[in-house]
């Protein structure tokens, strides 16, 4: 979401003659778009934000401007306007399509602004993106949350949720596919539940007229020209049978879920509100590889949650024993202020978090080297993104699967954006090996 938001940014700069600068000693303008999920992002948002002073010291012009989800807290907006007074624009996560019109103001009128929408608002459409990859694209479905995890801060960043009107996300696929996108990604921070928010400015599905998040998918699906679908993230408790299915029915929607279990403890996913019991989540893994066998996995899990026990740890062990995901993000679990479950009593140990971490991950990791070894041998439709950066020589190149996998082989750049056949050589832990099938 962080990452299609900077497309924006940079699209907007682009329309106002503006061009990206590698180093920011360099810049004219610098902004740091901003991430709550976890205390390390914090903590690097502070360091790189202190060295942009010396920037604006050898360089009044220069323009420094912070945004994203830490500007949406009261408590972070206090200590930059204290700490950091070298800033000179503040924006948060609902207010994006400002953004010009606020760097103007601060240009031009020689002043510094924080202007913070608390609430979302009207979706604003038509906004412009310089997309990272030409033949890939992100594609916002929705913003905002209504699940209020007791770990999670996004609720209170993001605000709300509200759905985009199924024909403008048609519309935009269908541009993007007439400017050479191959592969699409929706995104939403639970797409299961696209187009049943109901609020007065946003939009809101019903049987007669509306679309579901499936419905979406089968129409999407239809588009001529898309080769490749996915979306993330995708909530447990929301996954609908009608989903499930799409991924058998519709050819363009990749084998592959991102769908976050956060722990396999019922006590612990009772704690972090999740909604859903350990058994809930299997019989979902249940159904997805009924419907797809070769279906690829991949979860977000949280260690050291308060309370957590070293059995509630073991139930979360035994589940990526049944699971079998292909990766996972793990996290340690770090107080996220304003939300419920700061509060909480319990907190666990940092060093005892920390031995729960490396055992999950190290298991992790044997499974994914596992499941990469069962890749020995097929052949793989690969989707080429450019250079290897984890071989030398410039003719190794890395693209995906349909399942997500990483491919290294040989082959010139001239392939960069296509879809190319690959016979799988090797199955690392962490990557594919392989080499192009004629």
């Amino acid at each position: 979401m962080n990452e299609h938001d900077s497309e924006t940014m940079a699209g907007m700069l682009n329309e106002k003659g503006f061009e990206p600068e590698e180093e920011k000693n360099n810049a004219d303008i610098v902004i740091i778009n901003t991430c709550s999920v976890r205390e390390n992002a914090d903590n690097r948002f502070f360091g790189t934000l202190g060295q942009l002073k010396k920037i604006k010291e050898a360089n009044p012009e220069f323009v420094a401007c912070v945004c994203g989800c830490m500007m949406q807290q009261q408590h972070i907006i206090d200590q930059v306007k204290s700490k950091y007074p070298w800033v000179d624009l503040v924006f948060g996560t609902h207010n994006i399509h400002q953004f010009p019109q606020l760097l103007d103001n601060v240009i031009n009128e020689r002043k510094k602004i924080v202007d913070v929408w608390q609430d979302g608002g009207a979706i604003v459409e038509g906004l412009p993106a310089k997309r990272l990859y030409d033949f890939k694209a992100l594609v916002n479905i929705m913003y905002g949350c209504n699940n209020f995890c007791t770990y999670c801060i996004v609720p209170y960043t993001r605000g709300r949720e509200r759905s985009r009107r199924p024909e403008e996300i048609i519309k935009e696929v269908k541009e993007l596919v007439a400017t050479g996108a191959k592969e699409i990604t929706l995104l939403g921070q639970n797409v299961n539940s696209y187009g049943v928010s109901k609020y007065e400015d946003g939009y809101c599905a019903s049987e007669e007229n509306g679309m579901d998040f499936a419905d979406l998918i089968y129409a999407l699906n239809e588009i001529e020209g898309l080769e490749r679908m996915k979306f993330m993230t995708s909530h447990p408790k929301d996954l609908s049978d009608k989903l499930i299915q799409a991924f058998k029915d519709c050819d363009k929607l990749c084998n592959s879920i991102h769908l976050p279990v956060q722990a396999g403890s019922d006590n612990i996913l009772k704690r972090m509100n999740r909604k859903y019991t350990k058994a809930d989540y299997l019989v979902l893994i249940d159904k997805l590889r009924t419907a797809v066998p070769d279906m690829a996995i991949t979860t977000d899990l949280i260690v050291g949650f308060p309370g957590e026990t070293e059995e509630d740890f073991m139930e979360t062990m035994d589940l990526i024993e049944k699971v079998r995901y292909d990766s996972a993000f793990t996290f340690i679990y770090s107080i996220r202020k304003g939300t419920p479950a700061e509060n909480y009593e319990e907190q666990v140990p940092e060093e005892v978090k920390h031995d729960r971490f490396n055992r999950l991950l190290e298991r992790i990791n044997e499974i994914s080297g596992e499941i990469n070894k069962t890749y020995e041998g097929t052949i793989q439709k690969v989707l080429v993104e450019g250079p290897s950066t984890s071989k030398k020589g410039e003719d190794t190149l890395a693209g995906r699967t349909e399942s997500g996998k990483l491919v290294n082989f040989p082959g010139s750049e001239e392939l960069v954006g296509q879809i190319v056949n690959v016979k799988i050589t090797q199955g690392k832990q962490f990557n594919l090996k392989g080499i192009i099938e004629a």
